[in-house]
């Protein structure tokens, strides 16, 4: 097989998250936003006018000093499967579910600005762009080459950093890679300071997130809607398990947002 004919195995990236590591240092949102070409909030943005593909949640069990317990929760896109509500919803065919990564890929060109996708995702994970990016003077020249800034009235999420996806996908071409999928890592899993988070193969059984996916203390958030999201989450504690059958809305508020 000549180098020209080679094509990589298709694979199911997903995420495992251990909050009983995350200590909300917002860390995976900074790097995030660097990566994907997030614009600074303008002035007078609000929780519900500002974008930022991750957001970090504090989460509580409810009960007094010395029985109060908090964990922090990074909530981004759930890359859903099994079912997919935004992509049943939107009339432009601007979000669908790449088959070669399992990646609920979001197109912009095709995005009229409706937010159908808003109301139909239950992890309020998208985001409407109400101004043109912009950046502070300098700022520009760190934008990231390999990703498109995102016009003004078009809503946006985490892709699992395609800029990244598509570079491997281009080396592993190169190379020669068959038989395997293409490996590459988000920036919020490479930035994190304590290891919290892992990416990678779901479909591969000798990955590690593929293992810690399978972990007897894991479990995805409002999992009894049948999504089937790609992002696993880990704790210890019973009481975390037990409020991610729970709405977001009424269990969590945010603490760091960008």
């Amino acid at each position: 097989m000549t180098k020209e004919t080679v094509k990589t195995r298709p694979a199911r990236y997903g995420m495992v998250i251990d909050l009983d590591r995350c200590n909300g240092c917002g860390a995976c949102m900074i790097a995030c936003a660097v990566e994907n070409n997030v614009p600074a909030c303008p002035e007078g943005v609000t929780d519900r006018t500002g974008i930022t593909w991750m957001r970090v949640q504090k989460l509580s069990n409810g009960q007094s000093f010395p029985d109060s317990r908090t964990a922090f929760i990074p909530v981004m896109c759930q890359q859903c499967g099994d079912k997919t509500p935004c992509v049943s919803v939107c009339p432009q065919q601007a979000v669908e579910v790449d088959e070669a990564s399992g990646i609920v890929d979001q197109m912009p060109q095709r995005c009229l600005g409706c937010r159908y996708c808003m109301v139909a995702c239950p992890y309020h994970a998208r985001y409407f762009n109400w101004w043109d990016p912009a950046w502070p003077n300098g700022m520009e020249r760190t934008l990231n080459p390999d990703v498109a800034p995102r016009m003004r009235g078009v809503v946006e999420k985490c892709n699992f950093c395609h800029g990244r996806y598509q570079e491997a996908r281009a080396k592993a071409a190169v190379d020669g890679a068959a038989e395997r999928a293409v490996e590459y890592t988000t920036a919020c899993a490479e930035a994190c300071p304590t290891g919290a988070i892992t990416f990678g193969d779901l479909d591969d059984p000798g990955s590690e997130v593929a293992q810690l996916a399978k972990s007897e203390n894991a479990f995805r958030l409002l999992e009894k809607l049948g999504t089937g999201p790609k992002v696993h989450y880990i704790s210890k504690r019973a009481w975390v398990r037990a409020a991610a059958g729970s709405s977001l809305a009424a269990e969590t508020r945010e603490v760091r947002h960008g």
